[in-house]
């Protein structure tokens, strides 16, 4: 399992555009991509704040979104209005979640140059502590 919550600050004005983006990105995204299990986007308290939680059956999972025609075209555009944006990998609670623990995953073996670079830029980090819990 891999879940993550980006904290996103758009520029400002940026709003509407950014919520257009993020629609696109969340049609697509359910429409084209099998194994995602989450991937919504939620307004913030704060002025131009947002988050989006995306979960996957793995990592690997991840990758895939990451890597997909309709993420890359996406991108450049999220970079036009985002100011700064956070990834945190969250791991779920037993219980009180229906999602998996958070699990860092390499790429697989003969990966093409893409994925290598993005499974080595969005490596999940699953921090120490969480193992003491599970």
């Amino acid at each position: 399992m891999a879940t993550l919550l980006a904290h996103i600050t758009v520029r400002s004005g940026s709003e509407a555009r950014f919520e257009e983006i993020a629609r696109e990105l969340y049609a697509k995204t359910h429409a084209d991509e099998p194994d995602v299990l989450r991937y919504e986007y939620w307004r913030g308290a704060d002025e131009r704040t947002y988050y989006s939680l995306l979960s996957f059956p793995d990592h690997r999972g991840f990758i895939v979104h990451q890597t997909s025609d309709h993420h890359e075209v996406a991108s450049p555009l999220i970079g036009a209005v985002v100011e700064s944006i956070r990834l945190e990998w969250v791991d779920p609670l037993a219980g009180a979640s229906d999602l998996a623990s958070t699990e860092a995953q390499d790429a697989p073996e003969g990966a093409d140059e893409l994925t290598m670079k993005y499974t080595e830029r969005f490596a999940a980090e699953v921090a120490d502590w969480w193992l003491a819990l599970r």
